[in-house]
């Protein structure tokens, strides 16, 4: 009798956020359904060494490029002794390595890549036949993948999932940086908190109206982390990467997105679920996970008056926070991790079922 189906995760990044927490959850959900997974993650990632606590199988290795040779060579080698069902890389650079190792000697082994941002696919060998299920996290992912010239039919929209947050401790940011009972401590996240983009952040709070910037602290989760300091004249922390998400999250009253089209906003979804509203920027996937005038408020791509508006609306009504946050919950369990699980296992199923029953080539 067959063992059971075995999944080959990659993944390049050396830092912890979205993709590698997605991973892991992935690992963890797929072992639940009976499914053996293998991490294959650079040396020292977080990714890496949570798998390692979580129990999960890990292989350690470096991935310089997706024309590291050594890697390749690797990467062969496990996948000729460890026989996995499916390949799935995470990222860029594990989609070009993936495409490497297993070339035309292992036709029958299937390869699913996971695409995060919504922006046309370039290269036709990469994105060619050998690739035979592509998973778009957002709808808007699925139609940039489609409108670059890849059939329907080889694309799979699996929303990316949160784990119900458990918060041991809320993280005291109000006492932590020693802010005024009267300063509502709104949390930023998405591209804005990186240092290249520090102009425009200061240039998005210069907006909010006097009212809004008497009244509000700043807490950048995100980008680099250099403590206490000020955003366009407004008290700020920036905390950088939190390794507990979960309890930086439920200490905040308000979550800001403005960023740009990037993936689905994981981070905007656990806040949803610790009935955090959210403010937020209606690009990429964003838009499709937040109730306007329910979880939260969405506003037009680049409408940086809009955004203060809604900001300003926040700051000023506690009712309307509470009411929002209420919501969150219900709003965020749409997108649990239970669900990416499955919708990714049903991918697997799909993909190895037409493998086995496609003839061998010659």
């Amino acid at each position: 009798m067959p063992g059971p189906m075995r999944v080959l995760l990659l993944d390049a990044g050396q830092t912890w956020r979205g993709t590698q927490r997605q991973l892991f959850l992935l690992a963890v959900g797929l072992r639940e359904h009976g499914v053996e997974p293998l991490v294959v993650a650079p040396p020292r990632s977080p990714l890496l060494e949570a798998c390692k606590l979580g129990g999960i199988a890990t292989v350690s290795r470096t991935m310089r490029g997706g024309l590291d040779v050594l890697a390749v060579r690797a990467l062969r080698k496990l996948i000729g002794t460890w026989h996995p069902s499916v390949v799935h890389a995470h990222d860029a650079r594990s989609h070009a390595l993936a495409m490497a190792s297993l070339a035309a000697r292992r036709p029958h082994i299937p390869l699913v890549v996971t695409r995060r941002l919504a922006t046309l696919p370039k290269g036709r060998i990469r994105h060619g036949v050998r690739v035979a299920r592509f998973i778009a996290i957002t709808e808007a992912v699925r139609l940039a993948l489609q409108n670059g010239g890849i059939a329907p039919d080889r694309i799979a929209l699996v929303h990316p999932g949160v784990a119900a947050p458990v918060v041991q401790r809320t993280r005291p940011w109000r006492a932590e940086c020693g802010w005024p009972a009267d300063r509502v401590v709104a949390g930023i996240v998405g591209p804005l908190t990186e240092t290249r983009h520090r102009d425009e952040l200061e240039q998005l709070v210069a907006n909010f109206d006097a009212e809004t910037r008497a009244h509000i602290a700043l807490v950048l989760l995100g980008g680099p982390s250099s403590g206490r300091t000020e955003v366009a004249g407004v008290p700020a922390y920036r905390a950088g990467f939190v390794h507990d998400v979960p309890a930086a999250l439920a200490g905040l009253e308000l979550l800001l997105h403005p960023g740009g089209a990037e993936g689905l906003g994981t981070a905007l979804v656990e806040g949803m679920a610790l009935r955090v509203p959210v403010v937020a920027f209606a690009a990429g996937g964003v838009g499709e996970i937040i109730a306007h005038e329910t979880s939260g408020f969405l506003v037009p791509a680049g409408d940086a008056r809009g955004f203060a508006d809604a900001v300003a609306r926040m700051v000023t009504d506690p009712a309307r926070r509470e009411s929002l946050g209420e919501a969150g919950p219900a709003q965020a369990a749409r997108f649990s991790s239970g669900q990416m699980v499955s919708g990714t296992l049903a991918v697997y199923r799909g993909v190895t079922q037409k493998a086995a029953s496609t003839p061998p080539l010659g």
